[in-house]
């Protein structure tokens, strides 16, 4: 641990996993998404590896879960999405893909939530827009988080990155994050690596210090 002007900056990953200032974030493993991600069984095996891990050491976790908005009330912004994602040439043409509540947009059965555990969300990629997280972490007095899920490229990066801006230390387990578009995902990962936003690991890696193995 390096220490400077009465802070401590993490150096190692080991660091930067000190449960006491640690969350972990559980980020869209919803059954709408999930099933569009081609290695998912994988990704959520890990998931759970990590999600265990966290359990043991009680360190905070959040679940994320994103949904669209009914038609009325989509924006211009999210309207010109739903244009490309769907490949309308409208926005007449699109709909919501994943309404709230409906089957789709429940979290994948073996991440139930624990008393302990909350659920927040969304209508946005980042984590970190238009939900308590910010606060809820603060608040906790946690300083840096882990963060687990779908999909890399479309939420996970711009997760990471507004969180910088925002003073966290991003732990990104790669593969407990899966994605929809491999070499997208790659190209976040790599701009992730070379900015120096993110720590990058592995669910082996992660256990094994949350364990006390390393």
């Amino acid at each position: 641990m390096d220490r400077f002007n009465d802070l401590e900056i993490p150096e190692s990953l080991a660091d930067a996993l000190d449960p006491a200032k640690l969350a972990l974030i559980v980020y869209d493993m919803q059954v709408g998404v999930l099933r569009q991600i081609p290695d998912g069984d994988r990704v959520l095996a890990n998931v759970q590896r990590v999600l265990a891990a966290a359990r043991r050491r009680r360190v905070r976790t959040v679940f994320l879960r994103h949904y669209f908005l009914p038609t009325r009330l989509t924006g211009t912004f999210q309207l010109r999405q739903a244009k490309a994602w769907q490949h309308k040439d409208a926005a007449a043409d699109t709909q919501p893909l994943i309404p709230h509540g409906s089957p789709g947009f429940r979290l994948v059965q073996g991440l139930e939530p624990g008393p302990d555990e909350a659920v927040f969300d969304k209508v946005t990629m980042s984590a970190f827009a238009g939900t308590p997280l910010d606060f809820v972490l603060r608040d906790c007095g946690v300083s840096s988080y882990l963060i687990v899920g779908v999909a890399t490229e479309i939420g996970i990066e711009p997760t990471v990155r507004h969180s910088t801006d925002l003073g966290y230390v991003p732990i990104v387990v790669r593969d407990a994050c899966g994605a929809g578009h491999k070499e997208a995902a790659e190209r976040s990962l790599a701009g992730l690596e070379f900015t120096g936003d993110a720590i990058l690991t592995d669910t082996d890696e992660v256990c094994a210090i949350l364990d006390g193995d390393r």
